[in-house]
């Protein structure tokens, strides 16, 4: 009996000692498509710490992003604004040499940035894929971009709406953009959508970028439809460095801010497909039919119909089925209904039309076949 006392209270000092060790550490994933034979990566670009004005460590940044789902973080302490630096040395590379570790341990891709924080106007922006800092840290903002773009930065334009009475495209913004030094623009920063930003994106062929800003901790326990941090989808080659800088530079990106998505159509209709299954009928009653439409996604996809068949108002709640019911011409071999993405945003104010297609007397196809775009 002692005998196997001991080697029971063996096996729980084993597990006590073993246990941190080989603990489990979980997230919830945030759920859309893979598209065009890319990678969807989960981006927020644009974070701070307590090396600038912001509440929290660089490590804890990395931890957040890991349990609500995402894939790559940039901590973009500003160079200029630093109000806790009676407390913490001017070290500008120094968040990123604290999160690294941590963000290898996490599997989280973590790149070197830095927010130049200048008066609107100009406004404030973000140098991601840098090598160092330092050199940032300078007067003159062209000689700040350039340097940056020396380095084989990605740099773009944040929160342009952030001072109303001070907003609009400015000389300045030219200089850089007919340089080739300004890449993208945030379109969404937080709860703010810019209207004015997403129209210049797509006059001027920037890319799209919503993120986060985030100065204090993140309370969300993991993302949903209806909590979740502004991010980016970069549609990239392959979760690196030079895979997400390549997508950037592409343009390849929809932002996922509050309750819509936000980007160029071809990539919306692409999320969009790969999101929705239409099953084929499993019920008929005269000229009535039934059928099931699954939405694989994190969002809730509100549609209005643009046709004159299928309910006026039609919601896909995120990660869910739906069953729906409509009249049909029994004789027609398929049935089409059309319908506009009204938070699907491919322009300011402009949702996504598509056409849901129901396969009444042909053989089964792949349900993404039943997706059409007019």
């Amino acid at each position: 009996m002692k005998r196997k006392l001991r080697i029971a209270l063996s096996g729980v000092a084993l597990v006590l000692l073993l246990g941190p060790l080989a603990a489990a550490d979980v997230r919830r994933e945030i759920n859309f498509p893979d598209i065009l034979g890319y990678r969807t990566l989960k981006c927020d670009l644009h974070l701070h710490t307590v090396f600038s004005d912001a509440m929290v460590w660089p490590t804890v940044r990395v931890d957040e992003a890991w349990r609500e789902g995402l894939d790559v973080i940039s901590i973009t302490d500003h160079i200029e604004y630093q109000p806790h630096k009676a407390d913490i040395p001017t070290h500008h590379n120094r968040p990123y040499e604290i999160a690294l570790p941590r963000a290898r341990e996490k599997n989280i891709l973590l790149i070197k940035g830095a927010e130049i924080t200048r008066e609107t106007p100009p406004g404030h922006f973000n140098a991601i894929f840098l090598t160092e800092i330092g050199p940032l840290d300078t007067n003159d903002l062209i000689d700040v971009v350039q340097a940056a773009n020396a380095q084989g930065g990605f740099v773009f334009w944040n929160h342009p709406g952030w001072k109303p009475k001070a907003k609009g495209w400015f000389d300045i913004h030219t200089k850089l953009y007919e340089s080739n030094w300004l890449g993208g623009i945030e379109v969404a920063n937080g709860d703010s959508y810019y209207p004015q930003a997403h129209q210049w994106a797509l006059e001027k062929n920037l890319t799209m970028i919503g993120n986060s800003d985030m100065h204090a901790p993140s309370l969300a326990v993991k993302s949903s439809p209806e909590n979740h941090r502004t991010l980016t989808l970069v549609f990239a080659k392959e979760k690196s460095v030079e895979g997400l800088r390549e997508a950037l530079a592409g343009g390849r990106t929809v932002i996922w801010q509050k309750e819509q998505l936000i980007g160029k159509r071809q990539y919306l209709e692409e999320i969009f497909k790969g999101s929705i299954r239409v099953g084929e009928p499993h019920h008929a009653q005269k000229d009535t039919i039934w059928l099931e439409i699954r939405n694989r996604s994190d969002i809730d996809i509100a549609m209005e119909r643009r046709g004159d068949l299928g309910p006026q108002e039609l919601t896909l709640p995120a990660n869910s089925t739906t069953i729906l019911r409509t009249k049909v011409d029994r004789e027609a071999a398929q049935v089409r209904l059309p319908y506009l993405v009204k938070n699907f945003l491919t322009a300011p104010e402009k949702g996504l039309p598509v056409t849901l297609m129901i396969p009444l007397k042909q053989p089964a196809v792949p349900p993404s076949a039943h997706l059409r775009y007019p």
